[in-house]
């Protein structure tokens, strides 16, 4: 492709060189350039990629993309531009074939229910017979095809290059987690989505590398409701109106409040060994009676919001049912086989606001005991550790601490982080640094009624030590340990909780 047709979406000035030069690729990662390559340079908060300038060039690329004054060989083209993150969204729609014109696109952004929001809605459009693909913390999902990714919200060119993909697979629609980074960043510029989603807002995402305050935050979010036609909203979130305030697109709404759009209500929980989930009832633009295969309210809004999304798709209301109630969703409030008359559930939540939802969402259910089983990852904000073991502490009957993604840090210095939050509570908790060991001691300490929640690590399938990730994915270990369980017998006691006294470690 001719670099001057990349360009055609973007202000700029030629410093140097040709435009008229021919294009292999897009390249922002100077250890992928190739020959021929145009190598745009973007600046992260750890690296600044003018620096690697030479050596896109040595590696073939023949057309820098610079914000910053650089230095090239004569024979290399130079473009300057205002915001090179905004360029490479721009260049890779063009050097895709504007891809995202081919596709049904829909966006969804909130703190939390991102995930799961995405997932129904493909589980959904599929039951309706439209090959839906995904992109977000799950990695990009393209039929049975899974390709990790970094972040929640790729860079640009993964962003347009997974569309890509997607139309040659035959897909007709497109979800996207918008992450509050990824608009930020500018990774879904040039995307003018059919449909917008907001979840929720809380505080989140506050630090150096994320956002420097909460305002900054929730503008990152609003952006997505400039770039989209249609936006759908959760009227029970005190922050719907404002962000709406600037929003360019037609609104609608849903929630429980009798004044939304799309009204869930009645809510009932369903459990039995090794199944949890909920009944609600949907009405306004769309009346149904649903069960959803995800626990607690939070599913609720979630589903209410896929069917309000799914409501401007050609699809009947028996897609929606079916979709929501076989909608599994890896790495959230997942149910697991175990040999057992007991539930073990495997879940992302990793700060303390997840844990709670989670936990208090479980309680509802009445189970004989509730055993977490968690760590917290090293190299993070210690008060995290502190709010997760008071959390834990407070809504388990046992927690087990363990390592999870303890990186450059000792696990036993974060599990006595996590102790001083557990012990402002009267919670039970022992310690077993290897998750291993921890999940095997849950396992076959389980008593009937049990729900043992392996917190933490999701849809993860790694653990974090020292710079290496290890091979660790929770769905493996448990059907191992399953396995080598299949003649064991349990005394129908807890070794560690006998007589009800904890020892604590």
């Amino acid at each position: 492709m001719i670099l001057s047709e990349l360009l055609c979406a973007e202000n700029y000035k030629v410093i140097q060189g040709r435009l008229d030069i021919e294009i292999s690729d897009v390249i922002y990662d100077s250890r992928k350039a190739t020959e021929g390559c145009a190598f745009v340079c973007l600046k992260g908060y750890n690296t600044d990629g003018h620096t690697y300038v030479e050596s896109a060039i040595k590696m073939g690329a023949v057309a820098i993309i610079a914000c910053d004054t650089v230095e090239v060989p004569e024979n290399v083209t130079l473009i300057m531009v205002k915001d090179t993150r905004k360029t490479l969204a721009l260049m890779s729609r063009e050097y895709f074939g504007h891809p995202d014109e081919e596709l049904k696109t829909v966006a969804v952004t909130g703190t939390k229910g991102k995930t799961t929001t995405a997932a129904m809605i493909r589980s959904i459009l599929e039951c309706g017979g439209i090959k839906t693909g995904t992109i977000g913390t799950l990695g990009i999902i393209i039929g049975d095809k899974i390709y990790k990714t970094n972040n929640t919200t790729p860079e640009s060119y993964e962003v347009y290059q997974a569309m890509r993909k997607m139309v040659e697979a035959g897909c007709g629609a497109l979800v996207i987690e918008a992450s509050s980074l990824g608009l930020k960043w500018h990774r879904v510029d040039g995307i003018l989505f059919d449909i917008g989603v907001f979840t929720n807002f809380s505080h989140d995402h506050i630090g150096a590398s994320e956002h420097k305050d909460l305002e900054e935050y929730f503008s990152c979010k609003a952006l997505l409701f400039r770039q989209c036609k249609h936006g759908i909203f959760n009227m029970d979130d005190p922050m719907w109106k404002k962000m709406t305030e600037h929003c360019t697109c037609t609104v609608e709404t849903f929630g429980f409040d009798k004044d939304a759009d799309f009204v869930a209500s009645d809510e009932s929980l369903i459990a039995r060994p090794g199944y949890i989930g909920v009944h609600f009832e949907a009405s306004g633009k769309k009346n149904l009676s649903l069960d959803v295969a995800i626990p607690g309210k939070f599913s609720v809004y979630n589903a209410i919001s896929a069917i309000a999304v799914c409501s401007h798709f050609d699809i009947d209301d028996k897609a929606i049912i079916d979709g929501l109630n076989s909608v599994k969703v890896k790495g959230r409030v997942e149910a697991v086989p175990v040999p057992g008359d007991y539930t073990l559930l495997i879940d992302y939540a990793h700060n303390a606001v997840s844990m709670e939802n989670v936990l208090e969402t479980l309680r509802e259910y009445k189970p004989n005991r509730i055993v977490t089983m968690f760590g917290a990852g090293g190299n993070r904000p210690k008060v995290r550790r502190y709010e997760m073991g008071e959390v834990s502490g407070r809504l388990s009957d046992l927690s087990v601490i363990t390592e999870d993604n303890s990186r450059f840090e000792n696990v036993m210095d974060i599990i006595e982080d996590i102790k001083v939050g557990i012990d402002k509570t009267d919670g039970k908790y022992v310690v077993i640094p290897n998750r291993v060991d921890a999940i095997r001691y849950c396992m076959e300490n389980a008593l009937p009624g049990d729900i043992i929640v392996l917190a933490g690590k999701g849809h993860e399938d790694y653990q974090e030590i020292k710079g290496v990730k290890y091979h660790m994915d929770e769905r493996e270990i448990v059907a191992e340990i399953s396995e080598s369980m299949k003649n064991y017998q349990h005394d129908g006691k807890c070794e560690y909780c006998k007589d009800d006294e904890a020892e604590e470690e």
